[in-house]
């Protein structure tokens, strides 16, 4: 059975890990970042709920016995 010729396996590989870093540049070197991003307001805007104005009563399940 012949071996296989693992000589030329250093070569291709450096050679693909090279085009892909290439490869990988060119494409980030392609996207575009915005150079001043506009300020946003981050002031809350406070939603009226019901459960703001009422205090609402919780309740003990049924299954737990009252401790008073």
């Amino acid at each position: 059975m012949p071996q296989l010729d693992t000589s030329t396996w250093l070569l291709t590989i450096l050679s693909m890990i090279l085009t892909l870093f290439a490869l990988l540049q060119l494409k980030i070197s392609k996207h575009f970042y915005s150079p001043s991003p506009k300020l946003m307001n981050t002031k809350l805007q406070k939603q009226q709920t019901p459960w703001n104005h009422t205090w609402t009563k919780i309740y003990l399940p049924l299954s737990q016995s009252q401790l008073y």
